[in-house]
Formats: C-alpha cells, structure tokens, sequence
C-alpha cells in the first residue's frame, strides 16, 4: 500500500505541475465576450475550450502538458492571435481599436522571448542581406567594420542564445526553423536529414507549425520529376500505422490538394481510405472533409447566416433542378476575374431552374456587403475568413471553388474553372 501511496503522490504532483493557464486581458471597449482557445496538431487549429469574459479577463485552464503554439479566436469581431506555451502560465494584454487588435503585450517571459526572436527573424530576412553588402566596403578594423561585423554575427545566429532547459519549445522551433527553413543555399539539407528529423522528433514537431513547410521544403528538394520516390520514402521510414505517420500522410494530402497536384493527392488519399489500422483524428477529419465532397456524396447541408435574394433556410431549403455551389471572396483575384462571366449567364442559368449559392471566406463585412450587390444570386457568409467552418467541411483550400449539385443535393460535379461550369450547362 505504501509504494502506491507513494507513486499515486507523485503523479498527482506531476498532474499539478501540468497544468498552466492562459490569461487575456482587454481594454472595457472591446466588445467580443466569448473566445476560443486553439491548440496545434500539424497544420490543423484545434479547438479545446470556449470561454466568457469576466470584466473582459479570459482565464483558459490547460489540464495536461503542453509545449508548441496556441491560438485565440474571438467569434464574434474575428480578431485573433497565436502565442507560445511551454507548459507555463500565458500571461497576454490586448490593445484593441473599433473592436480590432492593434497590438499585443506578451507579459509571460517565454511569448515576450518568443516575440523578439520572431522580429529579429524579420530583421534578419529583410536587413541582413544588404549589411552583408555593406560590409564589403568596411574594414574589420575599423569601428564601422567592427560594429557590422558584430550586428551580422547577431542576426546570424539560430537561437539568439536561448536556453534549452529553460525554454525548451522557443530553442526547438529556433533551431530547427534556421536549419530546415533557410534560405541560404549553404545550409541546404538532405531528404535524409529531414527524414531523420521528422521520424526522431518529439511531439513538439506536431505543435510547432513548421510540420507542413517542412513538408514542402523536403518535396522540392526531391523534385518535381521524384514526388512519389520521396514520398514513399519518406512514409516507409515513419510507417503509416503509426500516429506520427498518418499525421504526416494526412498533411501530404492537403498539401496535394492546396497545389493542384490531383494524381497525387487521389494515390494517398486512397492509401489512406484503405488503411486497416486505427485511424489518429489527424487523418480521419481529413477523410471525413474529403468523403463529404466525393462525387456523388450528399452535399453536406449549410443553415445560412444571413442569406440574401432568398428566404430558404439552409442550402436543402433552396428548390431546383441544379445548383451551383461557389467558394469565394471579395478579395480573391481569380474570383474577381471568374465571377463575372457567371454573372453574364445568371439569366441563362435562371432560365433552367438553376440556382447558383455563394459562401463567401470574407472577413470585412463592407467589403463583402458592397461585392455581393453586383451578384443577383444566393449570397451568404460567416465573415470569419478561412475560420470559417467552409474549410473543414467541404474541404476548402482555394478560392473560388466550385461544386455543381442536382435537386437531392448530391455531387455530380466539381468544376474547376468558371468555364467548366458553363461547359457543364452548355452555356459556353
């Protein structure tokens, strides 16, 4: 009984010394009172709890241990902003303007760190090339030589001299955004070592954000000719069946379908729709996201905002014979140039029962207010932008998006271009 008492102290010492909490504070004008706390998987925002202001203070308690990067989200005035824990109180104070976050005040030592490695990140890109210039009209020796020379060999440096034990997550992400993520041509990398690195990683890789451009930085320098050769090779060494290897493979997949690369997204997400193992919730909502848009899958229903040119409900309450489906927004320059020649056969569609519904990604209501009057269509929006809950439903990762539904509301297209829609209803 003894040894018990003992271990079950102990690991609820442990269990105390998890948890942390995440403190946010407003000015009294600020009018949003509910916010929603995100953690990282991936590339994926996942939502953990929701919580209402008291005297505009928003006090999030995190039960377990957590290191990587976090995100608030205020509904309502879609403002948000992303932080570091490294499983220690986040202590953050707003400044807001006409309900809009003007600033941020990191009042925890690890986000006020975190926060001056990332400005001297930007220096760095921005001001370290044209000091490298400089220098070479400077002597060493002189003070102005001597002063170069010392500013370069600070903003050169990964970590700035963080400290590992302290801040474990500031010195992970530092290190290895400056070895996997520089552009500088002598310190490229190899497939090899960047497979060694996301299969020896700790879980920090899936909380860090840099698992998706890593990604990408380890596909090129494969090549565009060698895609499937990394790739397998890559999920070879991590094994599929593991958490960490559906993680990666579920990323590959959007990161497929984000640059068009069609062939390739169908032979993993097939790989992944065939899997027999237990499925982590990383890949299963990216099968979920993808299965609700198969064709010939029922398109999941929407219950409009604020729909306007319609008293329909929901997309299932609008009767015809067709609909057409579009993802856009006001600030989308292929959606300004394709929009338009739907516009010019709005008639024509009209005239064949066929209703055309937009969802807009905006977040600026005047912006969006203002566009949708030139659109005699169905119109409709959450004004959050890509926090909207489009993504992860109908798999979203580009504006405009099209989708063509009979009357039962099933699939029986995907359009890629405005012309593919006017091709389909012979309009072209």
């Amino acid at each position: 009984m003894k040894k018990i008492f003992i271990l079950s102290a102990v690991l609820s010492a442990f269990s105390l010394q998890a948890q942390f909490s995440v403190t946010v504070q407003a000015p009294a004008d600020f009018k949003d009172q509910e916010a929603i706390l995100y953690t990282l998987n991936g590339s994926k925002d996942i939502i953990f709890t929701k919580e209402q202001a008291k005297n505009n203070i928003w006090t999030f308690k995190y039960p377990s241990h957590y290191m990587g990067m976090m995100k608030v989200y205020f509904p309502n005035t879609n403002n948000n902003f992303n932080f570091i824990s490294e499983n220690k109180n986040v202590n953050i104070k707003l400044q807001t303007e006409n309900n809009k976050i003007k600033d941020i005040m990191y009042l925890d030592e690890a986000n006020d760190i975190m926060s001056k490695l990332q400005e001297g990140s930007q220096k760095k890109e921005l001001i370290l090339p044209a000091l490298s210039q400089i220098k070479e009209y400077y002597k060493d020796n002189t003070d102005f030589g001597k002063a170069l020379k010392t500013e370069i060999s600070r903003l050169s440096g990964g970590t700035n001299g963080v400290d590992q034990a302290q801040h474990p997550f500031i010195y992970y992400y530092s290190t290895n955004n400056s070895k996997f993520l520089s552009n500088d041509p002598a310190k490229k990398v190899s497939q090899e070592e960047i497979i060694n690195f996301i299969d020896k990683s700790n879980d920090m890789l899936e909380s860090s954000s840099l698992l998706r451009p890593i990604l990408v930085a380890y596909l090129n320098s494969g090549g565009n000719e060698n895609v499937t050769g990394s790739v397998d090779k890559l999920l070879d060494r991590l094994k599929v069946e593991t958490p960490r290897g559906q993680t990666v493979l579920s990323e590959l997949i959007d990161i497929f379908d984000v640059y068009d690369m069609k062939d390739f997204k169908d032979k993993y997400l097939n790989l992944a729709k065939n899997l027999k193992c237990t499925i982590n919730d990383r890949l299963a909502s990216t099968l979920k996201s993808n299965a609700n848009v198969e064709t010939g899958a029922a398109f999941p229903n929407y219950k409009f905002q604020s729909a306007v040119n319609t008293s329909a409900k929901s997309i299932y309450d609008v009767k015809a014979d067709k609909k057409v489906i579009v993802f856009w927004s006001s600030t989308c320059s292929h959606c300004e140039s394709e929009l338009p020649k739907l516009l010019e056969k709005y008639n024509d569609l009209k005239s064949k029962n066929i209703q055309i519904i937009g969802l807009s990604l905006d977040v600026d209501k005047d912006s969006y207010t203002k566009r949708i009057a030139a659109f005699p269509w169905i119109n409709d929006s959450e004004l959050r932008g890509w926090n909207s809950s489009y993504s992860d439903t109908y798999n979203v990762h580009a504006t405009p998006t099209y989708f063509i539904l009979d009357a039962n509301n099933k699939i029986i297209s995907k359009p890629e271009h405005v012309g593919d829609v006017l091709e389909y209803f012979k309009l072209k």
